[in-house]
């Protein structure tokens, strides 16, 4: 991702693009870029995986439970981009500004991603991992852990594309097979003619349990983790994580929607901006509405078609994505049309995951960029590209650290004792993928207030639904947290803030404001847009 051009950065914002006038909706769909690159970090493993084992466990029960949480992450997101569309402020940037030392809580952010990077880049790898061990016959070897080798190899060969910039080539030829891909399942479901009554139930609330198949016997690390636990999991890892929203707003400097890309606008220059200009400037709030709109509805898309090919197929045969076969099961949904379509599945799904893998580390530059940014380093020039080089490597060659190490644990402890992906992931993404997400959501509600003048600000509605977003996200993630690890979670979480705010003691910056962003509340004295 290129950084940011710094000319006309006094613009009141990028003028408007022919499909932002227009009236027709064919040409709204030309915006859809920053959201695409936000689907392909999330379709693929949360889809093909966590969708396939929650209707492989819990049938459609637990449907509604994914359309909430996109729809929450949808809320969240948009919140995100709205307030640098409008502002040119990255959430950073903003958060430099809360109360106590002057950056201690995008330092915590930070801190958090130090460990959860390379986990996250670890399961990616291992994933595909478990896929190739699968198709070449060697899933006894190693002693059950030859996925985890198979992912370091495939790992070191993704950080090199990373660090060269090959992927552009792969990933037309990706999303050509993913769109196969999903085009056979889609036909696949209505030949295996799922019972729609049920699967429109699904949107309703209800209690779950596992099935009396998902023994201790058959999945012993499926039934050791609290079905509260498991059902956590699928509201992390569906629609993205944190991290991947913040970069979706630092995309959007790239793309200079509106004032993103520009220099940051006080509430004054908003007040000051005449009839045409601020209606300008709001009209570029549809090109983050349809391109986040447009992104989690193919998630949604993907999420339905996995959930009933869970339910009908692997259900029934009492199959699960689980321990060291995380992908390989799932071909079974394109086999009900032809034994041939299985190649179709593994293409498909191979490349949707290497996509993810790739996107996971490219994330890490973007969010060390706006790191920088935020504590006044240029969006340009050499330093950011050190930068780049040494988060990339920090996020893959963590990432390769851990598997490493999981497959010598695994080699010398036996695959019945080394913990499995899903439960290497697990605490990262209750952090990243649920907490991280409801501090954002209640975050972009505080931006707003202190940041943007009344007649700027969200409707009511909008604002009540992303501080419901946020405490939901938080409830939800600490009582996960207490089922997974009870006070250690806790301390863990504590420790970080902790040690966020000495860490932005030490680097002596503690003084208000930053960048011409007041540190107060907007005046009462303020006036509506003429």
């Amino acid at each position: 991702m290129n950084p940011p051009k710094s000319d006309n950065t006094n613009a009141l914002c990028t003028p408007l693009p022919p499909a932002l006038q227009s009236r027709r909706l064919v040409d709204w769909f030309t915006l859809f870029g920053p959201g695409a690159v936000l689907a392909s970090l999330t379709i693929g493993v949360g889809e093909l995986v966590f969708s396939s084992r929650a209707g492989a466990l819990f049938g459609y029960r637990l449907f509604w439970l994914f359309v909430l949480a996109l729809v929450l992450k949808w809320i969240l997101v948009f919140g995100s981009a709205r307030h640098i569309v409008l502002t040119g402020a990255h959430p950073f940037q903003r958060w430099m500004n809360l109360p106590g030392p002057r950056g201690w809580f995008p330092l915590t952010f930070f801190l958090i991603a130090i460990p959860c990077f390379p986990i996250w880049v670890c399961f990616h790898a291992g994933t595909l991992g478990t896929l190739l061990s699968f198709q070449f016959g060697t899933e006894s070897s190693l002693r059950g852990g030859s996925h985890l080798l198979w992912g370091a190899f495939l790992l070191t060969a993704t950080l090199v594309l990373s660090l060269r910039g090959g992927y552009a080539a792969l990933e037309r030829i990706q999303l050509l097979i993913v769109v196969l891909m999903l085009g056979s399942v889609l036909v696949a479901v209505f030949f295996v003619r799922p019972d729609w009554a049920a699967f429109l139930q699904g949107l309703i609330p209800q209690t779950v349990a596992y099935p009396d198949w998902a023994n201790a016997h058959s999945y012993p690390d499926v039934v050791a983790r609290p079905v509260w636990l498991e059902v956590t999991t699928y509201v992390g890892v569906i629609g993205g994580s944190s991290y991947d929203y913040l970069a979706y707003a630092s995309y959007l400097r790239d793309k200079r929607w509106g004032r993103a890309g520009l220099a940051t606008a006080n509430p004054e220059d908003l007040l000051k901006m005449d009839r045409r200009s601020a209606a300008e400037l709001r009209t570029w709030l549809r090109a983050p509405l349809i391109d986040c709109t447009l992104s989690f509805a193919a998630v949604l898309l993907f999420t339905a078609v996995f959930v009933v090919g869970g339910a009908v197929v692997l259900g029934p045969q009492h199959q699960l994505p689980a321990g060291s076969n995380l992908l390989s099961l799932q071909a079974e949904f394109l086999a009900t049309l032809h034994p041939w379509f299985r190649y179709v599945y593994f293409a498909g799904a191979f490349l949707a995951v290497l996509g993810t893998l790739y996107g996971t580390i490219e994330v890490a530059p973007t969010i060390l960029r706006e790191m920088a940014i935020a504590f006044g380093a240029s969006p340009a020039g050499e330093r950011q590209a050190r930068l780049r080089f040494w988060s990339i490597l920090w996020a893959g060659a963590g990432g390769l650290v851990v598997l490493i190490g999981t497959l010598i644990y695994h080699m010398q402890s036996g695959s019945d004792k080394a913990p499995g992906l899903i439960a290497i992931l697990t605490p990262a993404n209750l952090f990243t993928g649920v907490l991280g997400c409801g501090f954002i959501c209640l975050l972009n509600f505080w931006m707003d207030r202190q940041f943007l003048p009344k007649s700027w600000r969200p409707s009511l509605a909008s604002s009540a639904s992303g501080m419901a977003a946020g405490i939901l996200f938080l409830g939800i993630g600490l009582v996960a947290c207490w089922d997974h690890s009870r006070w250690a979670a806790f301390a863990i979480l504590a420790g970080t803030m902790f040690f966020g705010c000495l860490a932005a003691c030490l680097l002596g910056r503690n003084r208000p404001g930053t960048n011409g962003i007041p540190t107060g509340q907007i005046s009462k004295s303020e006036s509506r847009i003429p």
